[in-house]
Parts: C-alpha cells; sequence; structure tokens
C-alpha cells in the first residue's frame, strides 16, 4: 500500500489461458496514453482521486450515503445488456451461453462455485459473498420490453476495440454494457476502470471474447472466470499485484519477478504478490507463506473468489456518483431496466438460425431455435414452408429444405395468458445446385426480383438490400443499386449469383460495370468479388475494390445516381483455373463504411484471355426491345474498326441465330437482327471477335 495507482484510459486485460497465455500489453497502452493526452491523464487520476478518497470514508463507515440507507435490499443488482457483435460467425454466441455466462459470473460474486471447497485453507475465512447479482435487463431504454441481448453484424467484432461501443451503448449510468466480439483487441476481454469511464463515458462497458464467456458453447468452465475478473475492473477492482502507474508512470506486469512488494491493489485482506500465470496453489511470493492464486484479480485461471476487502472496495465504487455507477441499482432504475421481475411478461416472438443461406440437396439442414422474451412460455409452434418438417412444436428444431427458393419462417408462443407471434419473410434461401450453361450476361432487364432463381441476397442487416432499379443503368434501363445512403455501418450484404457449368473452358473472365460514391474522402467502403467451384464450396476472395478504385464520381452528400457512363467504371477478373468447374459460382458482398449508393450492371462471363481488348474497344451495348416479339435492334459503340459477329444463342449454349461477320468502323451502330424463326423463350445475343465473346440476355415473347 505503499503508493497510489491510477489507471489511464487503455484496455484492463486478462491474460489468456495459462498454458497459451498473451502478452499483457494493455499497461503499456494506458502509460502511453498517459503521456500523449496529459489533459486526459490529468482529468482520470482526479476523478481517481476522488473516488479513492471516497472509497476510504466508506470503508472507515463514514459515508451516509451507504446503499442500506436507501434500499430494502442488502443485494446490490445491476441491470446487464450484451451486445453481440458478430458476422454470422461462431462469436454470434447463443442465448443459452449467455445466460451461462450470467449464472457463473453471479456464483463467483455470490460464493456459489461448486468448487468453492477447493479454495486454498488459508483463505477460507477471507472469502467474501459480495452480495452483488447481476441481472439481464428486461426493458430497453425507451422502456421496451426486452431480452437484454443485442446481435448487431459488424466486421468490428474481429477488432474488437473501444471502436464496437459505437455501434451501440447503452445508458452507462442504467446499464453495465457487455460487448462480445470474435477479437478482444487480442485479449480474453477488457474494461476501463470508473474514473476512466467517467472520463470517457462513451467508453464505459466491457468488451469479452465470445470464448471466454459460461461454460458452454464456444467457451468453457476455465474461461469463464474471465467475465467475473473484467467486472472486477468496472467495479474498481485492480488486479491483485497492483503495480500500474506507479510514480515516473513504471508499472509491473503480471509475475514480474523483479516486482517491489510494496506495490499493491490498496486492498488490505489480498497479500502483496508477484501475480501468477499459471494455477501453482503453493505458489508464494513477497515473502508469504502462499499468495491467494485463486483470487478473481489474479491470472491464474482457476480464479474463484473475492475478498471482504474487495466486496467493500466494489460497494464503495457502487455507493459513488463516479461514472454514475451508485445510479445503477436504485429502485427506480431497476424497475425502469425491468430487472424486479425476472422472467417478466411475455411480449415478443422471435428466433435465430445457424444459418440462412444453404444448397438445395447439399448442406441444406437449418437449426432454428425460439429466443422468444420473457417469461415461461407453455406453447410453442412453428411453421416451416418449403421444409421438412413443415411445423413443430420443440423450441429447437432441425429443418431440411430440398427445393431451391426462398422461404418464411413462423413462429408462434405462448404462456397462460398472453401469446406472441413473429414471421420472417424470405428468411431462408436454398440455392440451387443445377447449372447454367455458358455464356452467362445480366443486364437486369428482364430480371423480376433477386430472391431467385437466378439471384439470391443475403443480408446481415434487414434495412437495406441489393435490389432491382430503374433509377439508373450503364446500358439498357435497369441495373441493381444498394442503398448504402442509408445503410447501417459495417453491414455486410451479399448478391449470389446461380450456378454456371465453365467446365471444359481454358480461361474465363468475369466482369461487370459499377458505379459508387463516396460522401467524403474519409469513407472506406468495400465492394468484393468471391469466387466458389461448387455450391457448397468455400469462397475465394477474388478482388477488393475500395477508395479511389471503387469511386467512380465525385463525393457527395445527396443520395448518389450515376448521371451516365462517364460515372461507371469496368472491372474483369479471371477465373482460377481450378474454378473452372461445372459448378462454379460468384458473388458480391458490399462492406458498407459510410459512404453513398453503389450500382451494378452488365455482368458478363467471357472466355478467352484477351476479353479486356474488346470490353475496352465496344461500350453502350444495348438490345430492344427487349422483351421482342421477333425483331430486335442491337446498338453499340467502337472505340476502333472492329470485325465482329453477331449471334444468338440459348440457354443451353447452342447456337440457333448467326449473322454472318462484318467490319464495323469507329463510332456509333444500330443493326438489325430478325428472329421471328424463335421460339419464345431465354436467349444471349452474343457479339464476338476471334472467339471473344461480349453477350446480353433476350428475351423473345409468343409471335
Amino acid at each position: 500500500m505503499k503508493h497510489r495507482i491510477t489507471f489511464i484510459l487503455a484496455f484492463t486485460a486478462l491474460l489468456c489461458r495459462s498454458q497459451n497465455p498473451l502478452h499483457c500489453g494493455a499497461d503499456e497502452m494506458r502509460i502511453g496514453t498517459l503521456r500523449q493526452n496529459p489533459a486526459i491523464a490529468k482529468a482520470v487520476i482526479k476523478r481517481d482521486e476522488q473516488l479513492e478518497a471516497f472509497t476510504k470514508a466508506y470503508a472507515a463507515g463514514l459515508n451516509p450515503a451507504a446503499k442500506s440507507t436507501n434500499t430494502t435490499t442488502a443485494t446490490y443488482i445491476i441491470p446487464v445488456v450484451f451486445h453481440i457483435i458478430h458476422n454470422y460467425g461462431a462469436e454470434n454466441i447463443s442465448d443459452a451461453q449467455v445466460k451461462d455466462g450470467i449464472d457463473i459470473l453471479n456464483k463467483t460474486f455470490r460464493k456459489q462455485l461448486a468448487d468453492t471447497a477447493s479454495i486454498v485453507q488459508q483463505f477460507k475465512s477471507l472469502h467474501a459473498d459480495c452480495d452483488i447479482e447481476f441481472r439481464l435487463a428486461q426493458k430497453d431504454p425507451n422502456g421496451n420490453c426486452h431480452s437484454g441481448i443485442n446481435r448487431i453484424a459488424s466486421s468490428l467484432t474481429t477488432i474488437g476495440d473501444h471502436s464496437v461501443k459505437a455501434l451501440i451503448h447503452w445508458p452507462p449510468n442504467q446499464y453495465l454494457n457487455i460487448y462480445v466480439v470474435a477479437n478482444a483487441a487480442g485479449l480474453a476481454g477488457h474494461c476501463v476502470w470508473p474514473s476512466d469511464a467517467d472520463t470517457i463515458p462513451a467508453w464505459d462497458g466491457i468488451v469479452i471474447g465470445y470464448n471466454y464467456v459460461g461454460s458452454i458453447g464456444a467457451s468453457n468452465y476455465t474461461q469463464s472466470v474471465a467475465l467475473a475478473h473484467e467486472c472486477g475492473h468496472y467495479l474498481n477492482l485492480q488486479h491483485i499485484w497492483g503495480g500500474n502507474n506507479v510514480p515516473d508512470f513504471y508499472y509491473y506486469p503480471c509475475a514480474d519477478p523483479n516486482k517491489d512488494c510494496n506495490i499493491d491493489d490498496l486492498v488490505s485482506d489480498t497479500p502483496p504478490t508477484i501475480g501468477w500465470l499459471t494455477c501453482n496453489l503453493n505458489g508464494a511470493s513477497c515473502g508469504n507463506t502462499v499468495d491467494n492464486v485463486q483470487n478473481a484479480m489474479d491470472y491464474s485461471y482457476c480464479n474463484r473468489m473475492f475478498t471482504y476487502g474487495q466486496k467493500t472496495r466494489m460497494h464503495a465504487c457502487l455507493n459513488s456518483a463516479i461514472a454514475g455507477r451508485n445510479n445503477l441499482w436504485q429502485p427506480a432504475n431497476l424497475a425502469a431496466t425491468g430487472v424486479l421481475n425476472i422472467p417478466g411478461p411475455l411480449c415478443h416472438a422471435d428466433f435465430t438460425a445457424n444459418k440462412t443461406v444453404v444448397c438445395q440437396n447439399s448442406g441444406n439442414q437449418v437449426t432454428f431455435t425460439n429466443t422468444s422474451y420473457n417469461g415461461t412460455l407453455t406453447s410453442v409452434s412453428w411453421s416451416f414452408p418449403g421444409g421438412t418438417p413443415s411445423s413443430s412444436t420443440a423450441s429447437s428444431v432441425t429443418v431440411t429444405y430440398s427445393t431451391s427458393g426462398t422461404y418464411n419462417v413462423q413462429l408462434k408462443v405462448k404462456n397462460n395468458t398472453d401469446s406472441a407471434m413473429v414471421t420472417k419473410t424470405n428468411f431462408i434461401t436454398v440455392l440451387s445446385t443445377s447449372s447454367t450453361a455458358y455464356p452467362f450476361a445480366e443486364g437486369f432487364e428482364a430480371s423480376p426480383a433477386l430472391h431467385g432463381p437466378d439471384w439470391y441476397i443475403n443480408s446481415l442487416d434487414t434495412l437495406n438490400q441489393w435490389q432491382i432499379t430503374g433509377a439508373a443503368a450503364y446500358s439498357g434501363q435497369k441495373s441493381i443499386m444498394l442503398n448504402n445512403m442509408a445503410n447501417t455501418m459495417n453491414t455486410n450484404d451479399e448478391l449470389i449469383g446461380k450456378m454456371i457449368n465453365l467446365s471444359g473452358v481454358s480461361a474465363m473472365n468475369l466482369s461487370f460495370r459499377y458505379a459508387f460514391a463516396r460522401k467524403d474522402t474519409t469513407n472506406k467502403d468495400q465492394l468484393r468479388v468471391y469466387m466458389s467451384s461448387s455450391c457448397t464450396g468455400s469462397w475465394l476472395l477474388r478482388a477488393t475494390l475500395s477508395g479511389t478504385v471503387l469511386e467512380t464520381a465525385a463525393p457527395t452528400t445527396g443520395s448518389f445516381v450515376p448521371g451516365g457512363a462517364g460515372e461507371w467504371k469496368q472491372a474483369t477478373f479471371s477465373v482460377p483455373g481450378s474454378w473452372l468447374t461445372s459448378t462454379f459460382r460468384f458473388k458480391f458482398v458490399f462492406i458498407s463504411a459510410g459512404g453513398n449508393n453503389i450500382y451494378i450492371d452488365d455482368i458478363n462471363l467471357d472466355a478467352g484471355a484477351g476479353v479486356n481488348d474488346l470490353y475496352e474497344s465496344i461500350s453502350q451495348v444495348n438490345v430492344y426491345p427487349n422483351p421482342s416479339s421477333g425483331h430486335i435492334q442491337v446498338g453499340f459503340t467502337l472505340t476502333e474498326p472492329k470485325k465482329l459477329e453477331l449471334s444468338v444463342v440459348n440457354t443451353m449454349g447452342q447456337e440457333v441465330y448467326k449473322g454472318g461477320q462484318m467490319l464495323y468502323m469507329t463510332g456509333e451502330h444500330q443493326v438489325g437482327v430478325d428472329i421471328n424463326q424463335l421460339p419464345a423463350g431465354a436467349y444471349f445475343l452474343k457479339i464476338s471477335e476471334h472467339g471473344r465473346d461480349l453477350t446480353k440476355p433476350l428475351i423473345i415473347t409468343q409471335n
């Protein structure tokens, strides 16, 4: 207890399992922040001094605002909201895993873990019931019924620093915000102390790796201790070995054999220690007979207990106005967050699925889980159009889909007094496993929608999705667009094409036109192009367009609509040889990052290594009328003379009309094609030069 210890702004870290520890770089980050931001550091130090003075007075019984005078219960109840930041990966943990994590957290704080008997004898008398309980919120900040669990799709889950808190952040003086991520900035978890959170309220909360919550699902009992450790920091507990931000900004890492043992954690009944990275129950340092290796604020990963001194320190934090911790447990806030009566009334039907896109007859099973809230359910009724089974009364059910298309899912739930229902439209997409013959061209002139059978959308949010638009086109009257102007930051919107037979082709290029504008030069939106050799195969990232490469027009704060061909670009990418299969598939993925709308048109798969030359010399290709009843005009512009051949092929790739090769000079051309003899159906108009093709879709109606 020799020195005051002040913690500065960066992360509070908990090491990974002792058999594979991570470096604790958080302390160095704090010191860097202190040195680089003296004004912020000064504010944090001042608040920490105020909180420490309050803590000493509270421990001495001099605090007139102690809980016993303000509430009828002796237990501090803290409303909690979990924000699961995910990209539809393993980090999108189940409600059951969250609730298991809360259960273990509460048992740790309430001295109820099954293995508390294993506490080292010297510390059993110091093992405290902290009289602190964490409860999932039952109401959101607007007073609406809620489960206490939010799911936010964002690529920030793989970064896991303070930036995730900008996605969603409930009032920190009403809720403990816990963010579950795929990667917690390289750590198991991190948190800022109350004095830091009071300085920067937007940083208040805990970020935790998905595999450190609870003992089921993606986590395990050993790793579950991480959450209690971070909650200790949230309530102003320091690492048990102390030693951060001592005079001259020096600090001690965990298990430093050169540690000054006079530096402590400001808790009298936790003996000085160097800290432990392993569960060495006989470990002794700083002159002790044995260290409190099982303390929740060590790095030993056999954390089991808090001491009475730590309990007092946490209670002091909860009675201090610093960071609003004293409002969390007030009866008015407990009522506002709905945690006084758990479970609350049934108010919302909802469910999750382990996947939303499957392949016909292959990997076509989807597991649905009821996540309705709140209350105890007496009846569950599912409806799965197109699936087997088509209905179920189980809480969790696995459904098989055998026919391509998009399908709704409906869930009805009841308890003794209430009922609720939810229907998710086009929730499940089943991709066809039948291939379309080459060539492939899509200008979206005749496509009625993007819900199959030629295209499927899979968006990680439900607000804005790829759609067909008549507002702009590179050629013809239509294209597809994503309303990114109103899109949520860091969401992914996918557009998946049907399978195409590329077997027997020696070379192939994928080409398309696109138009995009940023709102300002700081936007970092991305358009990614993926390819796959089969319906169920893994996706190969073929290209990423971003920055000035993606930008085709000047930034604008208004809703972007390309004004002409000059605001479009073309992208062409070769298909790797191993992907030239009979089950080739490609998809576009747009990742929003604050920019404007994006458009795509004239998608072509063409053979020939020199296909770029043809695309660069021929432009503005239009086929009209389309659909046609027997006679079409083909318009195009050449930048240099070309010997071209116009033909029509059916969907099997068979040539059904051949116009012969002709020399066309530089400039605009209008060529009439008589196709009266062809039956109604879908075709492709093909413009060829020495084995290089440019194709446009063509619909022939009944003559």
